[in-house]
């Protein structure tokens, strides 16, 4: 084996010197410079992604704060419209409420007047009943007819002693 002359190891080693440094210089100016570009957009893409990831994340939050913002707000407006529909129910029931006793009274009043008429009516229809029948009476017990004029006093009288 030729290598392990030790008189061709001194051409060897230029030879392997100058390969090294050829080698060295051709991965130092061309190779490793590309490795270096590679891995650098790969870094840059890497961090232009987390930042949009971020910054996604960010729009994410706003968006649910919103959303939780706007839900706080309608169900509010919800409350408030209930509120004022039941103020106004209870106004529109107090108000039919009103008009009803306002109704009813004028009708128990009428009523009350329809009563009292009716028992003057009757009270007058009775006068005129039991003056006929004082009259009858009189004529029956004494047998002679009696003064109408007479007998109605008498029975108004009698009438007004019983109405006090």
């Amino acid at each position: 084996m030729p290598q392990f002359d030790p008189a061709v190891w001194s051409p060897q080693l230029v030879w392997m010197a100058i390969t090294f440094i050829a080698l060295y210089l051709l991965m130092a100016k061309v190779a490793l410079p590309r490795v270096g570009e590679v891995l650098e957009e790969r870094e840059q893409r890497i961090s232009l992604s987390l930042r949009r990831a971020e910054d996604l994340k960010h729009s994410a939050e706003e968006a649910v704060a919103e959303y939780e913002r706007t839900i706080a707000d309608v169900r509010a407006q919800a409350l408030e419209e209930v509120r004022a529909a039941r103020e106004q129910a209870a106004a529109e029931a107090a108000a039919r409420h009103e008009e009803l006793n306002a109704r009813l009274a004028s009708e128990l009043s009428a009523a009350e007047e329809r009563i009292h008429q009716a028992r003057s009516a009757a009270v007058a229809g009775l006068r005129d009943v039991a003056v006929i029948v004082a009259a009858a009476a009189v004529e029956r017990l004494v047998g002679q007819k009696a003064d109408p004029g007479a007998v109605a006093a008498a029975v108004d009288t009698s009438l007004g002693e019983q109405s006090r």
